[in-house]
């Protein structure tokens, strides 16, 4: 069980890049492999404590490899931290234009540990030059059901059940298949529209969460999770829709060339988050839809919120089913194939009709 006497391991994290830059997180750690094939509870909760419990390697020298058709390799090599992350945030010599559509291309990592030169593959999403949209996602109670209203519920859930035994919500893999226009690529396909997954739940979760999309058949996409502070100031609904507040702004800007399709639920403030991405980035946001989850109520502020967004003329579903939201789709232009010359149209008469009301 115990983490401390195990070699140096690199962990990496999905990244994601545009014709300019790339940006790719990893952790140093002493960790075994995560398995989650178990049944007795007691494996259960040792395979989740070792994920927390995992011995974070600082001042790990680690080397970043990245080509491409026709470009000479890219290597660059940083340090980890306290807290065992290699943060990759790289400029290309020049302009690295991607494929025409979204694929995941391959990096690879490479460090030493006592048992000499290691490497990994990191998974590096390239959206594509042709696509238009693209979707920025919550995870909890957005796709997974985590009760996150109630703090002890959701821990709970996470520390005894294994990713195939965790509820979906309902409806969310086939409106999320449909919002992605099924995948392209042959090698390392990717969905037509790239996804972004943001959520504050902590970077230890994020091999358990990927297992989870997985046994479910929900888009792969880059994870913007969190580092932990136990805090006021990043416990709590604001801590929440400030994170995301960030990461929709970090992917608006990193993008410029997207517009963005943002999907929530009404159980961390997600409302919050969306009507500033609004507010802040017009003409970038094309449909706001946050799911309302059971027991979860909307407060003042929240409300004040989605009536922000439907004045914006962006258009807006609030609902407990996703399969109400995929009539809302119909309405606003959606389709499952093709590219989005429709979808702008739609959300253009949206924005003329300038309706208050959300389908």
């Amino acid at each position: 069980m115990l983490s401390f006497g195990r070699p140096a391991l690199v962990r990496p994290y999905f990244g994601y890049r545009n014709a300019h830059r790339l940006v790719l997180v990893a952790r140093a750690l002493r960790m075994g492999e995560p398995r989650w094939e178990r049944s007795r509870t007691v494996h259960k909760l040792a395979a989740m404590f070792a994920q927390f419990a995992s011995h974070e390697v600082p001042d790990l020298s680690v080397k970043l490899e990245f080509a491409g058709k026709d470009r000479d390799p890219l290597s660059v090599t940083q340090v980890s931290d306290g807290d065992g992350y290699v943060r990759f945030d790289v400029d290309f010599p020049a302009s690295w234009d991607p494929a025409d559509d979204p694929v995941w291309e391959v990096a690879r990592l490479h460090w030493r540990n006592r048992n000499g030169p290691q490497a990994v593959d990191a998974y590096v999403l390239s959206p594509g030059r042709n696509g238009k949209l693209a979707v920025i996602s919550d995870i909890d109670d957005t796709i997974i059901e985590t009760g996150a209203g109630s703090l002890a519920k959701n821990w709970r859930r996470v520390l005894a059940q294994m990713p195939s035994e965790r509820e979906a919500v309902p409806g969310a893999a086939d409106l999320y298949a449909r919002l992605g226009g099924g995948s392209v690529g042959d090698k390392f396909p990717a969905a037509r529209r790239p996804f972004f997954y943001v959520s504050s739940s902590p970077w230890n979760l994020f091999d358990y969460l990927v297992a989870f999309q997985k046994q479910h058949g929900l888009p792969q996409g880059p994870l913007l999770l969190r580092d932990w502070d136990f805090n006021r100031a990043t416990l709590g609904h604001h801590g929440h829709a400030a994170h995301k507040g960030e990461a929709i702004r970090h992917l608006t800007e990193f993008y410029p060339d997207l517009r963005f399709a943002l999907i929530g639920d009404d159980t961390q403030a997600d409302a919050l988050a969306f009507a500033a991405a609004v507010a802040a980035h017009p003409g970038r946001i094309v449909a706001v839809l946050i799911r309302q989850a059971p027991g979860a109520g909307i407060s003042a502020e929240e409300q004040a919120a989605l009536d922000a967004i439907s004045a914006a003329g962006v258009p807006l579903w609030h609902g407990p089913s996703f399969a109400v939201g995929a009539d809302f789709l119909d309405q606003v232009g959606f389709t499952t194939g093709g590219e989005t010359a429709s979808i702008v149209a739609a959300i253009d008469d949206a924005k003329a009709s300038k309706s208050p009301n959300p389908v």
